[in-house]
This record gives structure tokens, C-alpha cells and sequence, in this order.
């Protein structure tokens, strides 16, 4: 992966301009290129060899914080095939699904590959992704997405595939499977052969009926733990010196994570216990 996190900048480099009002720019840096705005121009020169974290003036007078973006940053602003899944529960995935250095990952729902983004940074250049997307449109919105990020092709340790899952499906004893898709039931099975014991499924849907649906199939399914669902709300805080308060504005219901590990072949997950109806008691 040949993206630059530190140093001076470079040209190649992409880096994020931030004006007074925090509207981002992101650029890529020419030798000879230019960043034009209503506010005036900034010599892409003037920051090639500056440190990151530098301040520079358009020919306007505004001036503009520059930094490489984040990738929390760069998802939120990439091209679009399909909707991306935000930073808040990219990093849920990574982090509730356990996704670790030297992983074996299979993502299925590609979309415009900010969780590939994600993914591939936590399993490190020792781990391997694997994502599969059904639409070739996507697939190439995806595939220019990541190598715009990583600088270039990521091919040791990413392979893109374009077809269904179910039908394209190759691979065994992996760590991890990612459902990112309208209908992760009808995956479950699949997912369930390419897992190995003590593996983790985790689906992400948009609306209660498809969490419901994933659950249940999960549930029947018996080769798995008992599922788990949940959703993350973020909400950032106003603070001015006392006048500290929540923002009006918050990153709310985006979707739904649905998670589960994989048990050992030919063991039962054990079964359910539940409160009798009508009563507080613990059975």
C-alpha cells in the first residue's frame, strides 16, 4: 500500500484543504497544479514540501488548514456507485468483529468500498480481504476508490470479485464475513462453510424488517452462536468555554449490526432460555 501517512507533502500526495467555514477540498498534489476557488488560488507548490499540518493563503486571502485526509474523511467524500457505509459503523465492524492484523476476510456487498477501505487497513499486509459485489458498475466505482486511498493497486492483499456470492464463493477456514447486502439470509449458509470454528459473521441492513430477517436466519441456521443486534448513534458536542451543550444536529440511525460466531462442526449452539410470560422470574 503506497499511501503516505507522514512527512512533507509530496506531489501524489492527496491532501485535504479546510477553509475557515470547515468546507473540505481534497487535492492531489501536481507539480505544476493549481487549486482554484471562489476565494482564489492556491499553487499546489506552496505546499509540496511543507509539513503536513501547514497553513496556507489563496491569492484571496483565505486561508486553508492543510492534512492528508483521514479515512474516516475520504469515505464520507469518495465517489459514489452505492450508498457507503459511515466511518461510525465502519469502525463498529472492525472493532465488534474482532477484524485483526493477518485476518482472512470475506466482505460480500462491495458497494463504493469505504468498509474495503476499513477492512484492509486492519488486517494489515500480513491479512487478506476478499469482497465480492454483484454489479460490475460498482465493482469499478469500488476498485478506483481503494487504489485512489492505498496509492495504487492493493492486489497481496485484496481480491475483488464480481458475481454473487453464493454461486462465486472459493474460499475456506477464513476469520471473518462481512454482509453488507439487502438480503444477508440468504447468505448465511455460505457463510457458515467459509468460516472457520470460532469465526465471526457480521451483517449490516438499513431497516428493522431485514435485522429481524438476519436474526431469525441465523438463529435456524445452527451452526451459530446466538445472534446479536445492535445500532450506534453519535453525538457530537458544542463547547464554549461554559457553554457546553449536545449539537442540534446528530449522525443517527444509519443501520443495523447484526453479529454471531461460528461453532464447531457438529456442535448445537445450546438452546435458549427465556423468561416465562407474565413473570420477572430468571429461569
Amino acid at each position: 500500500m503506497g499511501f503516505r501517512r507522514h512527512g512533507p507533502f509530496q506531489a501524489g500526495d492527496q491532501v485535504q484543504l479546510t477553509d475557515p467555514k470547515n468546507k473540505r477540498h481534497t487535492i492531489t498534489l501536481k507539480a505544476d497544479g493549481v487549486f482554484h476557488t471562489h476565494k482564489g488560488a492556491i499553487p499546489h507548490s506552496d505546499l509540496i514540501g511543507q509539513p503536513e499540518g501547514s497553513v496556507v493563503r489563496s491569492s484571496g486571502g483565505t486561508q486553508y488548514l492543510a492534512f492528508r485526509h483521514l479515512l474516516q474523511d475520504y469515505t464520507l467524500a469518495m465517489p459514489r456507485g452505492a450508498a457507503v457505509v459511515y466511518p461510525k459503523d465502519a469502525s463498529m465492524i472492525v472493532g465488534m468483529a474482532d477484524v485483526f492484523p493477518g485476518a482472512r476476510v470475506i466482505e460480500a456487498g462491495v458497494g463504493s468500498g469505504a468498509l474495503t477501505c476499513f477492512l484492509l487497513r486492519a488486517v494489515g499486509p500480513e491479512g487478506h480481504v476478499t469482497s465480492y459485489e454483484r454489479r460490475q458498475d460498482f465493482a469499478d466505482v469500488a476498485r478506483k476508490n481503494v487504489e485512489t486511498f492505498y496509492g495504487g493497486p492493493v492486489d497481496d492483499t485484496w481480491r475483488l470479485v464480481v458475481g454473487d456470492l453464493n454461486d462465486s464463493i472459493d474460499e475456506s477456514d477464513v476469520d471473518r464475513v462481512i454482509l453488507d447486502m439487502l438480503a444477508p439470509w440468504e447468505c448465511v449458509d455460505a457463510a457458515a462453510k467459509a468460516l472457520t470454528p470460532g469465526g465471526v459473521i457480521c451483517c449490516y441492513v438499513a431497516t428493522t424488517t431485514q435485522m429481524s430477517k438476519t436474526v431469525e436466519a441465523i438463529r435456524d441456521h445452527g451452526c451459530f452462536t446466538e445472534p446479536h443486534a445492535w445500532e450506534t448513534l453519535v453525538r457530537d458536542w458544542h463547547v464554549e468555554g461554559l457553554a457546553v451543550r449536545p449539537d442540534h444536529r446528530m449522525i443517527g440511525h444509519t443501520g443495523f449490526l447484526v453479529s454471531a460466531r461460528r461453532m464447531a462442526d457438529g456442535v448445537a449452539p445450546p438452546p435458549r432460555r427465556r423468561r416465562p410470560k407474565g413473570t420477572t422470574e430468571e429461569l
